[in-house]
């Protein structure tokens, strides 16, 4: 026999009143009769107020003694021949940066370890649900897994979450959870801020008040193989700081500058170092080091080089040339990135007209949600065009005659005659080419950004027939759906990231841990947040019905009592 609630035992408290009973009699008053036969069953009498005596009612206090213990193991949930369910517990954890924050010789995620192996023995839980709180909340064990294979995976769990919402991390834990009426334990390293926690959530604090100097910002730029660094140091502390920044330009030479801010101040700093390799950017160690290193890879300053085909008549070719040298970047040559050349060619930007000519001054209808028409302005422009069929998307139109579109390919198609036109003339001309330019630039495969701060979402661009993923600092693989320009959510944990095409690196990305918000441990320290005690009405409500036949025996003991003592009277 197993008990899954063995405090109910204690109803079998109540035999002792009961038995007492039977044992404590009072002085009957006399009873006057005719004759002694009419007296037929005699009960003995105390002389004199209450007394201890032997008792005759053996069957009535059996049967009564019968219905407590029915009672009583109604309660405890008592089970035969089976296991009985197994006590929940369900923590939310918080993934934040701040929890790997170093006090005393340890982290708060260690002392959040500790706090989770205590609640179990607090619970006597054995299931274990463990959600981590972040950007996206995820399931670090469970749901409804046995302790030890729980615990054992918290050992590994690595908070590298930036500053974020915990709420949905509650809503995911409540449906892991058995019931609605069971309690959740949180545990941070702070109070959530302005984030106002479930009445059946329980919030602890294992964090510990520190001063701490981070980087806030980083940037890098490379330009004729000389590396530009600039980060901004910040100072999370009560007090004036001077710390040494230093740089390791990767070929073992270090330069290391001293940055002095006021309590609660930031500065900047910009260095130049003559490298092409990966620069490190590190401060003295202090409570959270991880915001104290930073990795930053080489960002060079890509030009774009665009072909002119052949093809093209002088006017044309001199307009685009004039309006690609006012384009910052732009270089002529091959191999192009962008070229440009007559309807029919391989280019991909067309420029010429077909069919019967006519000139248009507007008005011009324009799709400006595409990028290719940003602040392309026309007022006062004459564009000739011909009436000859344009293929792809509409992207400029005047009447029904179509002046630009995109192919599904990514083709421009600009249906103009420059002999009869004074577009070329006119501040749209430049524009026009420097969009194309920089969707050109953006369309390369690969990161268009190479250093992106934690918690920044992720800008990606991938080309069909290709096998696309993305491997992470732990070596595991993220499978890329969709090609072409890409958004992605914020990736985690910070480090190096690596975008594989058929298993290949095409390119490299580092997310780098900046978040003011979790640097800040002045904010960190005592909290807790308790929630109300399970009622013992609701205690009895589980997803587990009990046993109630236990019911049926307690209640068939009190009737058959109640018979016996009635015709007894009779």
């Amino acid at each position: 026999m197993s008990f899954g609630a063995p405090l109910g035992l204690l109803a079998l408290l109540a035999l002792a009143p009961v038995v007492a009973a039977y044992f404590l009699r009072r002085k009957q008053p006399p009873r006057v009769v005719s004759a002694l036969f009419l007296w037929r069953s005699p009960d003995p009498r105390a002389e004199a107020g209450p007394k201890l005596e032997r008792f005759s009612r053996e069957a009535s206090l059996a049967l009564e003694a019968l219905a407590i213990a029915a009672a009583a193991l109604f309660l405890a949930d008592a089970r035969c021949g089976e296991v009985a369910p197994t006590a929940h517990l369900v923590v939310v954890l918080d993934g934040s940066l701040s929890m790997r924050a170093t006090v005393d010789g340890a982290s708060a995620a260690d002392r959040a370890r500790d706090e989770v192996a205590r609640l179990v023995r607090a619970e006597g839980a054995a299931a274990l649900t463990l959600v981590e709180s972040g950007l996206k909340p995820r399931v670090l064990a469970g749901p409804q897994l046995q302790v030890a294979r729980a615990l054992a995976a918290l050992e590994g769990w690595v908070p590298s979450q930036p500053a974020h919402d915990v709420a949905p991390a509650f809503t995911l834990a409540r449906e892991l959870a058995t019931g609605r009426e069971q309690p959740l334990f949180f545990l941070t390293d702070g109070p959530p801020g302005a984030v106002a926690l479930p009445p059946s959530v329980q919030g602890r604090s294992v964090g510990r008040r520190a001063p701490n100097v981070a980087f806030l910002s980083a940037l890098r730029r490379d330009v004729a193989g000389v590396a530009t660094v600039t980060v901004r140091v910040g100072n999370f502390t009560d007090e004036a700081r001077t710390v040494q920044v230093r740089l390791d330009d990767g070929r073992g030479v270090a330069h290391e500058t001293p940055v002095t801010m006021g309590p609660g101040a930031s500065a900047a700093l910009r260095v130049g170092l003559r490298t092409s390799a990966e620069v490190r950017a590190t401060l003295p160690g202090d409570a959270l080091p991880d915001d104290g290193d930073l990795v930053l890879p080489p960002a060079p300053d890509e030009g774009l080089a665009v072909e002119v085909l052949e093809g093209l008549d002088v006017a044309a070719r001199a307009a685009v040339t004039r309006a690609l040298s006012a384009v910052d970047g732009v270089t002529l040559g091959a191999p192009a990135g962008l070229a440009v050349g007559p309807p029919g060619s391989a280019a991909t930007v067309r420029l010429g007209a077909v069919g019967e000519l006519a000139s248009f001054v507007g008005p011009f209808f324009a799709k400006k949600t595409n990028p290719l028409l940003d602040d392309v302005q026309l007022g006062g422009v004459v564009w000739t065009a011909g009436a000859g069929p344009v293929p792809g998307e509409p992207l400029l139109s005047a009447g029904t005659v179509v002046l630009a579109s995109e192919g599904d390919d990514g083709v421009v198609h600009l249906n103009l005659d420059l002999t009869r036109s004074n577009v070329q003339r006119s501040v749209a001309w430049p524009v026009l080419w420097g969009n194309l330019a920089r969707r050109a630039r953006t369309a390369r495969q690969g990161f268009p950004r190479r250093l992106v701060s934690l918690g920044e979402d992720v800008a990606v661009v991938t080309a069909p027939g290709r096998s696309w993923s993305l491997e992470g600092p732990s070596g595991e693989a993220r499978p890329l759906l969709g090609v072409g320009a890409l958004s992605l959510p914020a990736l985690t944990p910070p480090g190096a990231w690596r975008l594989l095409a058929d298993g290949v690196e095409v390119d490299r990305l580092a997310v780098v841990p900046l978040d003011a918000a979790e640097s800040d441990l002045r904010t960190r320290g005592p909290w807790a947040v308790e929630a109300p005690r399970v009622t013992a009405l609701a205690s009895l409500a589980s997803s587990r019905p009990r046993a109630f036949g236990f019911v049926v025996v307690a209640l068939a003991a009190l009737l058959v009592d109640f018979w016996l003592t009635a015709r007894r009277r009779a």
